[in-house]
Formats: C-alpha cells, sequence, structure tokens
C-alpha cells in the first residue's frame, strides 16, 4: 500500500484535532496571535495589513479546529480547506456550519495538488501536515506556485533532535510490522502490552512513554506519536536546503523569541572574543541550526516564509529618523482589540495598577510585561482605533504634564522621547505595532 494511502487511512480512522464540532481553539489568545495574518506580513514588512478579503489556504486542514481559528483570527478573509482524508473534511464542513461560517469551502486534495484548485493565495497555513510529504522541497514548490507575490507561508517540521528518540520507537514498531497498514485498536492494544512489559528503567520506556498511553481515548495520540505513518524529522540545513528547492524565502520563526542565539547565553559579555566574531559572521539559517543543536527541545520548526522581496525599502524601527517617527502610526496587536482588555485596562487605570499584558495575550511565555497605569491610559485609544504617533505625544504630554522629581513642565521634546521608550519594547514584544511611510 503506498504512503499517502496509509496516511490517508490514519486520518480516516482517527482523524485529528477530532474534539467535537462545538468545542474549539478559537478563543486561544496564543493560537489566534499566530493565525493572524496581520502577525506574519508585519514581521516581513512592518506594515499592518487588513485581512478582509485575503484568500487563505489551509494546506491539511483535518477536522477544521486550526482552520477555525484561521477564520476567527482574519475576519473578512476567503478561507479554502484542503486534506486527503474524507473523513476529516465532513468534521470541518459540519465544524463551520455549527458556527455559521460561509465564506469558506474544503477540498479533498493532497498538499501537492494544491494548484489542481485554480486559485492564488494570500497566506497559506501548512500546520503539522508538511513533514509527511515524501518531498517537502517539491511540496513547497507548488505552494510557491499559487502564492500571490506578496503572499506568506506558515508552515512547520517536526525536529529531528527532539523526536529522536521517537524516531527509534517507531523503527521497533515497523519491525514488528504495527506500522503496515493504518494501526487500528488492536495494534494499539498491542503496542500497550509490550510497553507495559518493558522495565521501567529501559529508556526507551522511560523518553517516549507517557502515563496518558495507557489510558481509553488515548488511541489518537499514540497515532500521533508511536504511529505516526509518514512522520519524518529534519534540521535546519534542510529547511533552508527546501527554501532554496523552492525558491521561497525565508522570513522569520513563529516563535522568533525562542530561537533567537543570544537568549541561550547567561552573559553575551563573558563570551570568548573568538565566538562573538563567529556569532556576528553567521547567517540565520547558521545561527538557527547552531541554535536547535545547543537547546533540540523545541517539537516544530515552525517558520514563514514567502517569495523574494526587495527590503530596501524598510528601515528597522531602531534606525527610524525623526520624520518616520513623525508619520507613524500605533496599533495595539489586533487580538488585544478585544472588550474584555478594554474593560481590564479601564479598571487597572481607575485603580492606578499595573495591567499584565500576558494574560490577555500570551506571546512568549517567558517574558511577562507589566504595564503601568499612566501608560495604560495613554495608550487606552489604541484599542479602538489606531493613532498617529504624534497624537499619542500629545496625550501622554497631558497624561504626564510634570516631571514627578523634578516637577517641571514635560517638554514636547521630552514628551517625544518617553513615548518611544514605551513603545520600542512593547513593539519588539509584539504587542504594539508601528508603521510608517516607506523610504524611497
Amino acid at each position: 500500500m503506498a504512503e499517502l494511502d496509509r496516511i490517508r487511512d490514519q486520518f480516516d480512522i482517527t482523524p485529528y484535532f477530532n474534539i467535537p464540532v462545538e468545542d474549539s481553539f478559537k478563543d486561544n489568545a496564543r493560537l489566534l496571535y499566530i493565525h493572524n495574518m496581520v502577525t506574519a506580513f508585519y514581521r516581513r514588512d512592518l506594515q499592518v495589513i487588513d485581512p478582509a478579503n485575503k484568500i487563505i489556504l489551509d494546506a491539511g486542514c483535518g477536522t477544521g479546529s486550526k482552520t477555525l481559528i484561521l477564520a476567527t483570527a482574519n475576519p473578512g478573509a476567503k478561507i479554502v480547506g484542503i486534506d486527503v482524508s474524507a473523513e476529516s473534511l465532513k468534521i470541518a464542513k459540519d465544524r463551520f456550519q455549527f458556527y455559521g461560517i460561509e465564506n469558506a469551502e474544503f477540498h479533498e486534495i493532497p498538499l501537492d495538488r494544491a494548484n489542481d484548485l485554480g486559485l492564488t493565495f494570500d497566506y497559506i497555513n501548512c500546520d503539522e501536515v508538511l513533514y509527511l510529504s515524501p518531498d517537502i522541497g517539491y511540496t513547497l514548490s507548488v505552494f510557491q506556485s499559487i502564492l500571490k507575490p506578496d503572499g506568506i507561508i506558515r508552515a512547520n517540521l517536526h525536529s529531528s533532535l527532539q523526536r529522536e528518540p521517537l524516531y527509534r520507537a517507531q523503527r521497533i514498531w515497523k519491525q514488528l510490522h504495527l506500522m503496515d497498514r493504518a494501526p487500528e485498536a488492536s495494534d494499539y492494544q498491542m503496542l500497550r502490552e509490550i510497553m507495559k512489559n518493558i522495565k521501567d528503567g529501559v529508556a526507551l520506556k522511560q523518553i517516549t512513554w507517557k502515563s496518558e498511553y495507557d489510558r481509553e481515548g488515548s488511541d489518537i495520540n499514540l497515532g500521533m506519536n508511536h504511529l505516526f505513518i509518514g512522520d519524518k524529522g529534519f534540521e535546519m540545513p534542510e529547511l533552508f536546503a527546501a527554501l532554496d528547492k523552492s525558491n521561497l524565502e525565508f522570513i522569520s520563526m513563529v516563535n522568533w523569541h525562542y530561537w533567537d542565539i543570544s537568549n541561550i547565553f547567561k552573559d553575551l559579555e563573558e563570551l570568548p572574543v573568538e565566538l562573538m566574531f563567529q556569532l556576528s559572521e553567521m547567517s540565520i539559517a547558521e545561527q538557527l541550526h547552531l541554535h536547535e543543536l545547543f537547546t533540540f527541545g523545541h517539537r516544530l520548526i515552525d517558520f514563514w516564509c514567502g517569495h523574494p522581496q526587495d527590503h530596501s525599502t524598510i528601515t528597522a524601527i531602531e534606525d527610524w529618523t525623526e520624520e518616520q517617527w513623525q508619520q507613524a502610526m500605533v496599533h495595539y496587536h489586533p487580538q488585544l482589540r478585544t472588550e474584555n482588555f478594554k474593560q481590564e485596562a479601564i479598571a487597572a487605570i481607575s485603580e492606578i495598577r499595573a495591567i499584565a499584558l500576558h494574560q490577555h495575550l500570551p506571546i512568549d511565555p517567558s517574558i511577562t510585561p507589566l504595564v503601568d497605569s499612566l501608560v495604560t491610559s495613554c495608550l487606552l485609544p489604541l484599542i479602538d482605533a489606531p493613532r498617529s504617533f504624534q497624537w499619542l505625544v500629545q496625550r501622554w504630554q497631558a497624561i504626564r504634564a510634570v516631571d514627578p522629581v523634578t516637577w517641571e513642565a514635560t517638554t514636547p521634546s521630552q514628551a517625544m522621547q518617553q513615548v518611544k521608550d514605551i513603545l520600542t519594547p512593547l513593539q519588539e514584544m509584539g504587542y504594539i505595532l508601528l508603521e510608517t511611510a516607506k523610504v524611497n
């Protein structure tokens, strides 16, 4: 039986994620942030786009649980989902019907035939499925052919470094013919009996077996790990080789905070000069590869890419001129522009207390920014609509009219610098989006 047929059968038998249609992740702020097109496009262009009337492909949509997040995060966009599993697509259609989302369609098509749709897309989401392709470079080439010139692809691969113990386990199960076909209930039961009889001190059992696998209803998790047909792992050099093959340009890691090479060291200034020099000379691909070799703890190599772009018109915010700051517009990220956040911000201002942005939008678990009540007051109007930098400076000068130490009046130039100091770290973390006119 061909591998694609076995993969299709596996997802027909155990659709993924097979949660009830009335349940969803659509209120998960972190997932909404990742799936919002604004996040990806801003990472590349430092410009805030409107997702309305964009066309999004969810390649490998499964049961539509993540597709629903795409639709929720990108209001007004048309959603097209494709998958090889007819059973999964039935659930996806039922899910969208339950939530009354009409601007969506679903097709039973494998990834490498996505061009059969005859459509071009502003955004392609390929979550938790690209690693099943027999040739990821070819599949990315297909995506490249149907991506609009300024479009973006989000995709991910399993890390061979993080999942190496599971791949060893899969080699065993293949030898025992548990993966010759799509796993059935008897295969999962045999696997449980084998693992139950292995001594607890055996490395494979210690590393790869979870207590939840012994419980009823865990077949799907076992199937997505121990008995995952077509599962393959990759390292960064293989990803960048596939991007080169498909003429796609790397944009960013989705979890870019985690992948910052500088974050793995206690103190960069204490590193040997030779290493600092080598790090400064490394390409982004080399830095990412070094990071995964040091850490090997992230299951997914999760990235954005697109057609090669002209970056000469984009100026990093730290290099903005005064004129660019004067022309700047300031936005809260769309996933912060909620009524719940607005009411919490108003309460924080009234009670003169800080507000924890990460509780409303957990962009990076390692970053827990607190914003005091004065800053919250200044930024409050951004929840309703973006404002110009100059407008915020004037608002800040009114809110903080005098220096609390010297009691001297805050000058326009002081207010301007203080607002820059407020916005810049929030922009780096992803909560604030700053855009200005591009350099000609």
